[in-house]
């Protein structure tokens, strides 16, 4: 019946194509820069499905699926929540 905040929750974590990444800036008509933990800046799109339903503010851990055409873009897939973030950085997922 309390808070028991020790429980972990199963995360998503990325697929092959999708990399963790941080919201350093939002640029505005959907589209925020973000640092990669693969070492790249990126212009990601925040993709229709997300718009209005997933608030993205600048210091965000998101999950970022680069172009195949376009390395230095990108969409957003997942939006992590401040708690899911500090469990993946004491898992070593993110720094």
């Amino acid at each position: 019946m309390g808070d028991d905040d020790s429980r972990t929750t199963e995360l998503r974590m990325p697929d092959d194509d999708e990399v963790f990444a941080e919201v350093t800036e939002m640029l505005g008509a959907n589209r925020v820069e973000v640092r990669c933990a693969d070492g790249a800046e990126r212009t990601a799109r925040i993709p229709g499905r997300m718009q209005k339903r997933v608030w993205i503010r600048e210091g965000d851990v998101v999950l970022v699926e680069p172009w195949d055409w376009q390395d230095e873009k990108g969409d957003i897939t997942c939006r992590y929540e401040q708690s899911e973030a500090e469990q993946l950085r004491d898992a070593g997922h993110l720094r």
